[in-house]
């Protein structure tokens, strides 16, 4: 996801929100990253995991969810599309 300039630091409360406000009552959660590439190109990239798919799924077509995803406006430059890299599989924990 792209921030708009200067609100990079706006984007990032939203996933400390996200982790106080909304984890709690989020079903087969198990955690999330928020993370800058060190080619600081302007992005952010976020990952969500959950126990399951099923678990995502869910979270996914909650209103709560969908709200949260909306919020704070004018944050992003760009919509960032959801499971835009795909829905990944745990092979095996090392």
């Amino acid at each position: 996801m792209r921030p708009v300039a200067g609100k990079e630091r706006d984007v990032i409360n939203v996933f400390k929100e996200w982790e106080s406000d909304r984890k709690p009552n989020v079903k087969g959660v198990v955690g999330g990253y928020l993370m800058k590439p060190d080619a600081d190109n302007g992005e952010l990239i976020g990952v969500a995991v959950f126990e399951s798919k099923e678990a995502y799924l869910a979270n996914g077509n909650d209103p709560a969810q969908g709200d949260w995803f909306m919020k704070p406006p004018g944050t992003l430059a760009v919509r960032p599309s959801v499971g835009r890299r795909g829905i990944f599989n745990r092979v095996t924990d090392f």
